[in-house]
């Protein structure tokens, strides 16, 4: 059953197991809403009540959370206004009556008013601060971008499969700090020996913007060949095989990624940039711009930047890699400069703008959460899927 039958979704787990076109004159589209900013209001209280444990170290340097209580307080606000209204106007009083539960729950546990006082730094946590905070300003961003330039104006915001690359992008943001954790104790193991070097002493020379040019352009290289390996080495195939497997692009999809692809890639193309001792400013402004990419790329948006898309990667240009049509299998690797897949000799060639069907080959990998972890170890089968390249 999805949301857009003409029974609906009756209670909130059907609604969460569903897909499809959400209706508003049930209430549907502005209940969700509701739901959403309650719930995520409920885990920014508690980061608040818990930041030793709930919060990024990295990531709480750089905001005021003072300021972040007025957006709190518009959240809950906004959740209670919706959700009093379609109680009052009959709408889907279930999902109303669901939202405005967690809208109190946030109250109960402090609301916007809760004080944080002195915590231990260097203390075990799970990044909720960081998954409030990108899932709220992704999805706004996004979902806005892809109604105003979709290309594929059918499908629904709540597509097939969604619920499963929701709990990747959950599970991704929450174990941010291990992954941080992990990624620094390996390089600055490894790499300390490049601490001081003339060519760190050249790099840091540097003015912004060619620093950060060259931190892109290293990156992109790190990833590249990280990327083709993925898809040439058979053990590493079943790994990257996971992030394949949507078989519709949106801005939630590039979210689908095995937590070991996830550490393995970060720590192959932080080293190179870690090794050369770029400022701290410039990894910054990287860190951002990798952020957009990811997602901006995966997004259904129909744009095409003309001659920069053979210097850019852009939508169109990371769409082809994520196609099982034929001239689409093992292309497109490059994440910020397409011109390094036109250099190497990977770059689509196709006839078409866009490609027509995406996902794996053969379609074998498991389409749930906790499958698809379990997936790259499972003994081999004659269902496996193929390498891309072997198919």
């Amino acid at each position: 059953m999805s949301p857009s039958d003409d029974d609906g979704p009756s209670d909130l787990p059907s609604l969460i197991s569903a897909h499809g076109s959400l209706r508003e004159e049930r209430g549907l589209v502005s209940g969700v809403l509701a739901l959403f900013l309650s719930g995520l209001s409920v885990l920014a209280v508690l980061a608040y009540r818990f930041p030793a444990y709930l919060t990024t170290p990295e990531l709480r340097k750089n905001y005021d959370p003072e300021k972040l209580r007025y957006v709190l307080t518009f959240a809950l606000v906004l959740s209670g206004t919706i959700s009093l209204w379609n109680m009052i106007r009959g709408r889907s009083r279930w999902l109303a009556s669901s939202a405005f539960g967690l809208l109190c729950l946030a109250l109960l546990l402090g609301g916007p008013g809760v004080p944080v006082g002195d915590f231990p730094d260097h203390t075990p946590y799970i990044g909720v601060d960081w998954l409030v905070l990108d899932l709220l300003g992704s999805a706004l961003l996004f979902v806005f971008i892809e109604k105003l330039f979709a290309l594929r104006k059918e499908q629904p915001i709540f597509r097939a499969e969604w619920q499963t690359d929701a709990i990747h992008f959950a599970v991704n943001h929450l174990v941010v700090g291990l992954t941080l954790f992990v990624v620094n104790h390996t390089l600055q193991n490894t790499l300390g020996w490049t601490r001081e070097s003339a060519l760190q002493a050249w790099v840091n020379e540097l003015s912004f913007l060619p620093a950060l040019l060259l931190c892109l352009l290293v990156a992109d290289l790190a990833q590249y060949w990280t990327h083709r390996a993925y898809h040439e080495v058979p053990i590493l195939w079943r790994l990257h095989a996971v992030h394949h497997s949507a078989k519709n692009m949106d801005w939630i999809a590039g979210s689908r990624l095995h937590l070991l692809e996830l550490v393995l890639t970060r720590v192959l193309v932080l080293a190179p940039i870690f090794a050369l001792g770029f400022a701290k400013e410039v990894v910054d402004a990287y860190v951002v711009i990798v952020g957009f990419q990811a997602v901006f790329n995966h997004a259904n948006v129909s744009v095409r930047l003309g001659p920069l898309s053979y210097v850019i990667v852009t939508p169109n240009f990371h769409h082809w890699h994520h196609s099982r049509d034929t001239e689409a299998i093992d292309t497109n690797y490059a994440a910020h400069f397409a011109f390094l897949d036109y250099l190497f000799g990977t770059a689509v060639k196709a006839s078409r703008k866009w490609p027509d069907h995406y996902g794996v080959v053969d379609d074998c990998v498991p389409s749930t959460f906790f499958a698809q972890l379990r997936f790259p170890f499972v003994t081999a089968s004659k269902e496996e899927p193929p390498n891309a390249r072997r198919k």
